[in-house]
């Protein structure tokens, strides 16, 4: 009785450590383990390469911003999928609350969503909340810190349990024999950072004949083995590879990230602004037709009394008719604008949505200071006679405004700051090390192993010989060294061949890359100049315009000029306005884009910015 119950303790020994290392924990648990694992190493890498920590959730909420104006706004969609992976209707391979985190409850920033109303500052949270791009950027950073768990893995202890029980039935002539073998395993293995690899097995089989004598023995067997490499592969260097450059992917990750969330938000505000402008070009065409229609009444009249001739009121219709044709092609291009607005917000392109028309006025008048009171013009005073030698002035950096740097200290900033500049470097450095590791696997291979073995496993043919016990006095030792030649090595020379040109191709990367961010950052302090500028120029168009429009009404009413001189009075004032619009838009895009090259503008990982001041530096 004894012997039964020490076998049977054997047994609930090795069952409780199998169940606890079986799938008895639940999907949901796995991936709370893996998030957990992810969240971690994110915040690890993101305090190496960033200096500081942010949230980066990949979770989407249950009820979206786009799933609420489908619903509240009763817009078309084609089934449960287009309102989010939330509303998936289960079935036999999908059970949402099975894999799927329980839903937060979303915080309701609008209650207004028929049409709903965005600032600028409201358009960048909406689209970092709901772009589909911007999810796709986080998630890649999550999937490099799954990978880099993943090879973290390789380098820790691994357990494996197996049970199994064996039923068997053997004829031998008129005999039967029938026995049952269960048998239950736990094994370690470990590969250290050295290069070697170690495993343990320890293994219990309990056996019992079913018929006969009824006989039954336990087995039990040990087993450790041991592989270190002397030569090729024993360079700690070249075993950590794997895992140092799984370590830089995920920093690598987070610095695209970085780039991706500037990238991203001046996208965004250029959109909206470039909305905004589309807008104010409706607006200006709508007041140039309303001009036109009054000239063209005006002309009739003029003609009815025979104070111009027909002709003359024609070309005003003409132009009417022109102008009807500018207002509905910027309507229709202000519509296709808003629509591809919220398809980058990753809202539905039919949904009711306004924008604050507000922020073109404000920053209109933020830019008022870079406008001078120079003209560029200036024909008061003493003229000089035409024939007078012309002295050209360059543009100045006069009323510049802040971001107007010096080429070279922009450029150097740009250097120091660049994340995708300091990736190329360290890409460099990958490249070296894999030169590194080809270049080993030129060598000879030269192994130590090693074995011990106590004890010994039973099957049915053994069930009536004793239990056996671990003796390890009685085990069994051996040694191997082993040694390959390096005789054949053309797949690895050519790898090591390979790895050169890798390194030539990455320091080229660097250099171009390098070369863009100085092209870059030189052309968008052109555009800056050249938007204040502009800006200087069409507000004195814009001024001259109106004023000529004002004059030539007063001379055609009174017969002095011909109704053509105020049409091309209001066309010029037209262009102006429009003119003079684009250039303050370009002129706040290109700040944003400086920014943005100079690695220097801040976005959080809600969307929103801070912008970089010279002079706080």
């Amino acid at each position: 009785m004894a012997k039964r119950r020490w076998r049977r303790a054997l047994l609930v020994l090795w069952l409780l450590p199998a169940c606890a290392f079986s799938g008895c924990a639940s999907v949901r648990s796995h991936r709370q383990a893996a998030d957990a694992a992810a969240y971690k190493i994110i915040g690890e890498k993101q305090q190496e390469a960033l200096g500081r920590t942010e949230p980066l959730e990949i979770e989407s909420p249950a009820d979206t911003l786009r799933r609420r104006l489908l619903l509240d706004q009763k817009l078309p969609y084609s089934g449960p999928m287009s309102l989010g992976v939330h509303d998936l209707p289960s079935n036999e391979y999908w059970d949402a609350q099975k894999h799927l985190s329980e839903p937060e409850e979303s915080e309701a920033l609008w209650e207004e969503l028929d049409p709903l109303r965005l600032t600028l500052v409201d358009a960048l949270q909406v689209a970092a909340r709901n772009s589909r791009e911007y999810q796709a950027a986080k998630e890649k950073v999550f999937r490099a810190a799954l990978d880099l768990d993943l090879e973290r893995e390789e380098f820790r202890n691994t357990f494996s349990g197996l049970l199994s029980t064996l039923v068997s039935t053997g004829r031998g002539g008129e005999e039967t024999i029938d026995a049952s073998v269960s048998s239950g395993e736990v094994s370690l293995s470990r590969k250290l950072k050295s290069g070697a690899e170690l495993s343990a097995r320890l293994a219990l089989d309990v056996v019992k004949l079913l018929t006969q004598t009824e006989s039954s023995s336990l087995g039990l067997l040990a087993d450790a083995t041991v592989s270190i490499p002397l030569l090729r592969g024993s360079s700690r260097r070249v075993v950590e590879e794997s895992l140092t450059q799984a370590e830089r992917n995920v920093v690598y990750s987070i610095c695209e990230f970085e780039r991706f969330k500037k990238t991203f938000a001046v996208q965004v505000c250029s959109r909206y602004l470039s909305v905004l402008r589309e807008f104010q070009l409706v607006a200006n065409a709508k007041g140039n037709y309303k001009l036109l229609i009054a000239s063209a009444r005006r002309a009739r009249r003029l003609a009815d009394a025979g104070k111009i001739p027909e002709f003359q009121f024609d070309q005003a219709v003409q132009a009417e008719l022109r102008a009807r044709d500018r207002w509905v092609s910027a309507r229709q291009s202000h519509a296709s604008r808003v629509d591809q607005f919220k398809v980058l917000m990753g809202l539905p392109p039919d949904a009711g949505i306004d924008l604050d028309p507000g922020e073109l006025d404000r920053l209109k008048s933020t830019r008022e200071g870079l406008v001078g009171e120079e003209q560029v013009g200036d024909y008061s005073g003493k003229i000089p006679p035409a024939d007078a030698p012309i002295v050209l002035h360059e543009p100045s950096r006069e009323n510049a405004g802040p971001l107007e740097l010096d080429p070279v200290i922009a450029v150097e900033i740009a250097l120091e700051n660049r994340l995708d500049l300091r990736t190329a470097r360290g890409q460099v450095e990958d490249a070296r090390r894999a030169v590194f590791v080809a270049a080993d696997f030129l060598r000879g291979e030269l192994t130590l192993g090693g074995r011990a073995r106590a004890g010994e496993s039973r099957t049915a043919a053994t069930a009536d010989e004793p239990d056996v016990s671990l003796d390890f006095e009685r085990g069994t030792y051996s040694a191997l060294l082993t040694i390959d030649l390096p005789w054949e090595r053309t797949a690895e020379r050519n790898r090591y061949r390979n790895s050169l040109i890798s390194l030539e191709q990455a320091v080229r990367d660097l250099q171009g890359l390098e070369d863009r961010i100085k092209l870059d950052i030189r052309g968008w302090l052109r555009d800056l100049l050249q938007s204040r500028e502009a800006m200087q120029i069409q507000f004195q168009a814009m001024k001259l315009a109106e004023k000529r429009v004002r004059s030539t009404e007063l001379f055609v009413q009174a017969g002095r000029a011909e109704i053509r001189d105020l049409l091309d009075a209001q066309e010029d004032l037209l262009s102006a306005q429009d003119a003079l619009t684009s250039a303050v838009v370009n002129y706040r895009v290109a700040e944003l884009e400086l920014q943005r090259d100079l690695g220097v503008l801040y976005v959080s990982e809600q969307g929103l910015w801070q912008e970089y001041s010279p002079e706080g530096e």
